[in-house]
């Protein structure tokens, strides 16, 4: 098994971070009457999923707070996947464009159930 010493070690938090870079990329085209509305709720969900990780790594002295952040992770990552959706029926990004966002997304959603559903390799043993 892989030694990671970081929460930026994790594959699941890079992937997060580089898609919610590529959702702060693709926001910035949005219109700016939605700057307090679509665009800042995909930027702060998006992001939202890199920060619960790392605060679940962090909590690993417990399966309970491990996986309950996680699980606020799993939520924000299914949240930002409704903005991307809200995107494209708006018009401010093409099917294209977001398809592979959201597909991200979906392999990030996997990841993150699977340390859910697979606690015990990641808590620190005391």
């Amino acid at each position: 098994m892989t030694t990671y010493r970081r929460h930026t070690d994790l594959p699941v938090y890079q992937a997060a971070f580089e898609a919610a870079m590529e959702i702060f990329r693709l926001s910035k085209s949005f219109p700016e009457t939605e700057t307090y509305s679509l665009t800042d709720q995909i930027r702060r969900s998006s992001r939202s999923v890199c920060a619960n990780i790392a605060e679940a790594w962090r909590k690993r002295r417990s399966a309970a707070f491990f996986v309950s952040t996680l699980n606020i992770s799993e939520a924000e990552a299914a949240e930002t996947q409704v903005w991307l959706q809200f995107a494209v029926e708006c018009g401010y990004a093409t099917g294209d464009e977001i398809r592979t966002i959201y597909k991200r997304y979906d392999e990030i959603l996997a990841q993150i159930v699977h340390l859910i559903t697979n606690p015990d390799p990641w808590i620190l043993k005391t």
